[in-house]
């Protein structure tokens, strides 16, 4: 009988949002016998290498790590046999080679941050909020030829908060997703020991599907020609990172010059044109109140004190 103790995992991922998960996992007695993710990296000026977040996480409990350039390549790969996996689980990692996610006897499954099929690609929570959706959550399904498409084995479902932004709606899906992968870990070893077909859902592709790729910094440049709540959401959807930012507005503002370049954490739907101590920004039905922003080269801070600082240089 499997059980998870004995059932051998290997895990799979990269940042702050797969950490969870695997502490999950290690803390719930689950025999997690490696822990792949990506290359150190170079990262501030001193170029030093940098740790990702599983990998500080794996050595803190002594996990075995695999971080290769190439995921075909075959020294990779006969060491990935020689952990002899029972179970690969990927959350925020790379796309894998066939070779690779068809190795475990059981398979490979994948978290995503999304009910899928909506927001197939590499940003469902940051699309999610950007699109003012008021709900969204995680997604467990098996590896296939197509990204982000296999068998539902798990979803859940989470509100988003009007004043949510990406940041708060990562981790409320980072805790709730780790619940989920220890559920689709127990599921997996019910079907195994039942002999029973593990129950999975095929995506619906006929529903009208939403996209999430990849974030660009012109993706995150405000246009201030659409609605005031589509650009609160497109701002909410950035915030804290990458940050959406203002690359053009309305030449005769006052503070055009000023604020181009800058990023905009968060902004609230205004009911005038003219209050003192704010920044407004006319846009298509009215008018969008900037609230938190950082100048090129300074330091994050609200409009007031921004508004301030110019009253008293002036």
């Amino acid at each position: 009988m499997l059980n998870k103790q004995s059932i051998r995992i290997i895990y799979m991922g990269t940042p702050d949002f797969a950490v969870e998960s695997l502490r999950a996992l290690v803390e719930g007695g689950y025999n997690v016998v490696a822990v792949v993710t990506m290359p150190d990296k170079p990262a501030g000026r001193g170029h030093q290498l940098q740790y990702s977040a599983v990998k500080q996480y794996a050595r803190s409990v002594g996990l075995p790590l695999l971080q290769p350039e190439r995921l075909k390549d075959e020294s990779f790969l006969q060491e990935l046999r020689s952990y002899r996996a029972d179970l690969q689980i990927v959350v925020a990692f790379r796309m894998l080679p066939e070779v690779v996610w068809s190795m475990p006897r059981l398979g490979t499954f994948n978290l995503h941050a999304s009910l899928l099929p909506q927001y197939r690609g590499a940003a469902p929570i940051n699309w999610a909020v950007m699109n003012g959706d008021t709900e969204t959550g995680a997604t467990t399904f098996m590896l296939q030829h197509e990204i982000d498409t296999g068998n539902i084995i798990l979803q859940q479902r989470i509100p988003i908060a009007p004043n949510d932004n990406v940041g708060s709606v990562h981790d409320k899906l980072m805790t709730m997703g780790a619940g989920l992968v220890t559920q689709t870990v127990d599921a997996i070893i019910e079907a195994e020991n039942t002999g029973v077909a593990l129950p999975t859902i095929p995506q619906d592709n006929a529903q009208d599907l939403r996209p999430a790729p990849k974030i660009f910094k012109d993706t995150c440049a405000i246009d201030f020609s659409r609605t005031a709540e589509q650009i609160r959401n497109h701002v909410r959807g950035l915030s804290p990172y990458p940050a959406a930012w203002i690359s053009d507005m309305p030449a005769n503002h006052p503070l055009a010059e000023l604020l181009k370049g800058a990023k905009v954490y968060e902004v609230a739907i205004a009911q005038s044109a003219e209050q003192k101590g704010h920044i407004i920004i006319p846009c298509a039905d009215g008018y969008v109140d900037v609230l938190e922003l950082q100048l090129p080269g300074k330091k994050r801070m609200n409009a007031a004190a921004l508004l301030n600082g110019l009253k008293n240089k002036s």
